[in-house]
């Protein structure tokens, strides 16, 4: 197998044929890499079995078009796979070390599955170091006994901590590898709590909020409060598709096609989303405020609700009930809580039942191909997310509102926010042109291929 004979897998499974040299490029990069660890092995008798089977993946990222924080919170959210991603391969080791080698940024990982304490997961690690550490560990926990010894060479080009989930996807490949390496869906942990790519994605979510699945043991995770729409995203998405989806627990709604004179344009803002630090606390303080409002609820309420979207819910129809939103409103002005006012979780809550209600909305003005109606939608998000959600940052509304001036007919960020990047949408003859004027690192993309396993 070479990087063409990759690449044109993808694009027979749905990649825009623009995409082929690049995505070529990256899988020769990754070749090149594991090679070079054959050689490097056999010198030092290290544990690399070259005789053991290679498998090969696509790992896109996501692009959320609506539902900004709402996943935790059981909403909806409508997302795709990017074109963009990483090629990774991964072929298991005769001992119990796992090597993940980044073939674009010539870095490498090392460790021993199971070997650190959680806290030290958190603190000496860094970077993406600790997102590897991260996956074996929870592997190791879940799978007691697994081989899990794995040579993984990735490359990528999605831009990092922009908003378009390098993180998860990077979970998303280091679990496959390492799932693949140590067969682990022949065991029956795996049988018993993981039934299909929408579970797979849930129990790979939670690989980074720390939260059990089902059977499967949690722990501290990354440290972050997140969702699943990523994850599910970068396994189940359809290519030149947009899929919705509702959450806690994960299940798809509805696959619209995108219109085939439509182009996204996607551009960095500059800033990246970090998931460490202020930035972590800010995020996770939006889950809190969800899960807090979800509290206030349950202390009133029998049974108790399983989510803040289950909790305003009408139970005959599924829709948003506006008087059960009423009465949340009356149980947060009613009470007193230590560190948040009584104003934020207002504010928290009508962002949400705003942006959930909208997010079906714009699946309906998608398969419509209504312009008008996304361009709206899109302008009453940013704002909402400006005033209500507070997790802009000024480059991100410098973008959107300067998309808007340019010709796109609709713009918004996306992501968890306070950095990242944002998208347009633009006739597609237009795209090119309109990339380049509006800032050197935009770039046009159709929904691509979810992930792929291209070796038979």
């Amino acid at each position: 197998m070479t990087g063409a004979t990759f690449a044109a897998a993808l694009v027979a499974r749905g990649l825009d044929s623009d995409e082929l040299a690049a995505k070529q490029s990256l899988f020769d990069l990754v070749l090149g890499r594991l090679a070079a660890l054959d050689r490097a092995a056999v010198s030092m008798s290290a544990g690399s079995d070259a005789s053991a089977r290679a498998h090969a993946w696509w790992v896109p990222g996501r692009l959320e078009v609506f539902g900004t924080h709402t996943d935790y919170a059981g909403g909806h959210t409508l997302v795709c796979a990017l074109p963009r991603g990483f090629a990774v391969m991964a072929r298991r080791r005769t001992d119990n070390i796992v090597r993940v080698a980044d073939a674009r940024r010539e870095q490498e990982a090392s460790l021993i599955p199971g070997e650190e304490p959680r806290d030290a997961l958190q603190s000496s690690r860094p970077g993406w170091h600790r997102y590897v550490a991260v996956v074996a560990r929870r592997l190791a926990r879940n799978f007691p006994g697994a081989r899990l010894g794995a040579d993984i060479v990735l490359a990528g080009d999605l831009p990092r901590a922009s908003g378009m989930s390098s993180s998860s996807a990077l979970v998303v490949a280091v679990a496959t590898g390492l799932a693949h390496a140590a067969s682990l869906r022949t065991r029956d942990e795996w049988r018993r709590n993981i039934h299909g790519a929408e579970e797979e994605a849930g129990y790979y979510a939670c690989m980074e909020n720390g939260l059990s699945f089902s059977s499967l043991d949690g722990d501290g995770g990354v440290g972050t409060h997140g969702g699943s729409e990523d994850h599910a995203a970068i396994l189940t998405g359809t290519a030149a598709h947009l899929s919705a989806f509702s959450f806690v627990p994960m299940r798809a709604l509805d696959v619209v096609r995108m219109p085939a004179a439509w182009r996204f344009v996607l551009a960095p803002s500059g800033i990246a989303a970090q998931k460490a630090g202020t930035a972590r606390e800010a995020y996770n303080r939006l889950a809190d405020g969800t899960r807090i409002l979800l509290e206030l609820w349950n202390q009133q309420s029998e049974p108790r609700a399983h989510s803040l979207r289950a909790a305003l819910m009408r139970p005959t129809d599924h829709t948003l009930d506006s008087e059960r939103v009423d009465l949340l409103h009356r149980l947060v002005r009613r009470c007193n809580l230590s560190g948040w006012s009584r104003d934020v979780l207002e504010r928290r809550l009508d962002h949400f039942v705003r942006e959930d209600v909208r997010t079906l909305q714009a699946v309906d003005a998608v398969r419509q191909g209504d312009q008008d109606a996304v361009g709206q939608l899109a302008i009453d998000s940013q704002a909402d997310a400006e005033t209500l959600l507070g997790n802009q940052i000024l480059e991100t509304i410098a973008l959107a509102a300067s998309a808007r001036r340019l010709g796109a007919f609709a713009a918004r960020s996306f992501g968890a926010g306070f950095g990242g990047s944002v998208w347009s949408l633009i006739a597609a003859d237009r795209a090119e042109e309109f990339a380049r004027r509006w800032t050197p690192d935009a770039f046009a993309a159709m929904p691509g291929p979810p992930l792929v396993e291209l070796t038979e």
